[in-house]
């Protein structure tokens, strides 16, 4: 690696921190560059999944007080670790011809869950209509779902969780993004045990990356608590559709 491939991940980390923070899909400028850098396609996967938790972590601490009360958030924290587990190993078990073909499919599929929301939610009934054990058991479903999508591929994670929690949820898209963001991380702190341990992660990648997506994860998170809903659905829709386009 040279001192221009340095500095290419050095602005990617920090833009993708940003991004991630505020809409979710900050991957698609940390993963193209570390391909653009010479690394397989895998590879390239397991060293973003890796960098860009801290920043992760920083959105956690800049939208805590968005946060639903703990009493709601503690029980997904279980749910997000198994369901990123299972996706980890399925993507150290998955082929690069596989893993390319996949791909595009999944972050389009999460973006037009987001684009077409309202009309979903008439399928299978606003919030605020579910019983309390439906609710439940639904949020648990979508964060198992977004867990394992996360595990197996961290691009548009976010745009991924927001879209299967705001299905389920009654509360602002700026608390939906907190919780967001805390999924996200164990999410990525998981996927960090098993890639250490099993993945072939390009370590002097990842200190690059990871402190300057720390940076604009937290500085992300500030802006996304100023943003609209309107404005920050359309951020993360625009995003989701320019990953799975570019993937393509």
């Amino acid at each position: 690696m040279d001192l221009l491939d340095a500095g290419l991940l050095l602005a990617a980390g920090l833009a993708a921190g940003t991004i991630n923070a505020v809409a979710g899909g900050g991957s698609l400028i940390t993963f193209p560059a570390l391909i653009a850098i010479g690394m397989p396609p895998i590879q390239a996967n397991v060293t973003n999944s890796v960098s860009v938790c801290p920043g992760y972590l920083a959105a956690v601490a800049g939208s805590k007080d968005d946060l639903p009360d703990r009493s709601r958030v503690l029980p997904l924290i279980p749910t997000a670790a198994l369901g990123a587990t299972a996706g980890g190993l399925l993507l150290l078990n998955t082929s690069e011809d596989a893993f390319k073909i996949v791909i595009p499919v999944l972050v389009l599929g999460a973006t037009a869950v987001l684009a077409f929301q309202d009309r979903l939610r008439r399928l299978v009934g606003h919030p605020a209509d579910l019983s309390p054990r439906r609710r439940t058991l639904t949020l648990q479903g979508m964060v198992a779902l977004g867990s394992v999508y996360g595990g197996y591929f961290g691009a548009a994670l976010g745009v991924m969780l927001v879209a299967g929690l705001a299905l389920v949820l009654d509360e602002k898209l700026a608390r939906v993004s907190a919780l967001k963001n805390v999924i996200s991380a164990v999410v990525g702190l998981t996927t960090i045990v098993i890639f250490s341990a099993f993945g072939p992660v390009d370590w002097a990648a990842v200190a690059i990356v990871a402190p300057a997506t720390l940076v604009g994860g937290y500085f992300g998170a500030r802006l996304a608590r100023q943003l609209p809903p309107a404005v920050l659905k359309g951020v993360i829709v625009a995003f989701g559709t320019t990953i799975g386009v570019l993937l393509i």
